[in-house]
């Protein structure tokens, strides 16, 4: 389809680029990129007590949800450590739970472990609904084109229902390293609502968006990926994804050891920005180093076409991850200059 190139990443075949990673970054970041984002799962919370169970098993506050709209949560374990992270959606009668599909049997086990006398039905709605993403500063004037100019989301993680080759789709905005509007719509319109936006993207400059320009996009907003970033080995205050997480909703699995961290006022390491000094890329699993000590590793890095030169995301100590502190990193046997930065990256290179 569009000339893509396919990769196996997560047991999934998936278009790695459509012949030309730089032009698609580019359309996402100027105009507007389309993302066949086919590997998220999809599940249904039902149930008089839908609320007061996911309130105890997920990091954020769900009480603050109103139908229609949405946050970013993690679910932990009693340790503190991250099992999966989702975007939850409110509802009128339910709450939906939307991530990467290969958490998918660790969500859905670890839920079910816990569900005992609550009137919950978790249902899988993965194969009945598929995820498409338009990004980028036009992703909205293309939208409309599609919707008769029907309203959109003003707010990340808010959603609204809108008509699209006559399939009911529900529309979310969010942010992927650029602003986004994630389209989940009914499998049966896949195809069709895909060839529509391929159609009508052509006079907003439209292209589609393989995983090479994704992963570059996502490095540059400083959003860490499951499997990639963070994993169950991470406390969830290491990751840096404080917004995922309320420190006055009360309690929740894992809630004590984050509060416990929260109080003491710091973890050991935590997930940074890293500016590079080199004309390449580092790779998962380089060392960071100070006065010869290493101190942290490499989780992503890419070549910035924003920025003109590698960047990356590691975890650091705490001695080390203030913003301008200059590391050592070693790449196939050479010292590099490394600089933390805050996250997201800085728009232009320093």
């Amino acid at each position: 389809m569009n000339g893509a190139v396919f990769a196996e990443r997560d047991d999934w075949l998936l278009p790695a680029h459509f012949g030309d990673p730089a032009r698609e970054y580019t359309a996402a970041r100027s105009s507007a990129g389309l993302v066949d984002l086919s590997r998220r799962g999809l599940l249904q919370c039902t149930g008089p007590d839908r609320l007061s169970f996911l309130q105890g098993m997920l990091s954020n506050d769900l009480r603050a949800l109103q139908p229609f709209s949405g946050q970013y949560a993690t679910i932990l374990t009693q340790q503190g450590k991250v099992v999966a992270d989702a975007r939850v959606l409110c509802a009128m009668n339910s709450f939906y739970l939307d991530f990467w599909e290969n958490l998918k049997a660790k969500i859905t086990d670890h839920l079910n472990r816990y569900l005992v006398a609550d009137e919950v039905e978790i249902a899988d709605r993965s194969a009945e609904y598929g995820f498409i993403s338009v990004q980028g500063p036009r992703a909205e004037s293309l939208l409309k084109t599609l919707a008769d100019n029907a309203a959109l989301p003003a707010q990340e993680k808010q959603h609204a229902m809108i008509t699209i080759e006559g399939a009911a789709v529900c529309v979310v905005r969010d942010n992927h390293g650029v602003a986004a509007f994630d389209l989940i719509v009914p499998v049966v319109s896949a195809v069709a609502i895909a060839e529509r936006l391929t159609k009508a993207g052509k006079q907003f400059s439209a292209a589609w968006v393989g995983e090479d320009a994704q992963n570059i996009l996502r490095i540059e907003g400083g959003i860490p990926r499951y499997g990639v970033d963070f994993n169950e080995d991470n406390l969830l205050l290491e990751v840096g994804i404080d917004h995922a997480v309320s420190f006055t909703k009360g309690c929740y699995l894992g809630q004590e050891v984050v509060e416990r961290i929260r109080s003491r006022g710091h973890v050991n390491k935590r997930l940074c920005g890293l500016l590079l000094d080199s004309a390449v890329a580092a790779d998962a699993g380089d060392q960071l180093q100070a006065d010869r000590k290493e101190i942290g590793k490499i989780t992503s890095s890419v070549i910035s076409p924003r920025l003109g030169r590698p960047i990356a995301l590691g975890y650091v100590m705490k001695e080390h991850w203030e913003p301008g502190t200059e590391l050592s990193l070693r790449h196939s046997g050479a010292n590099i200059r490394a600089t933390v930065v805050k996250l997201p990256l800085p728009p232009t290179s320093s």
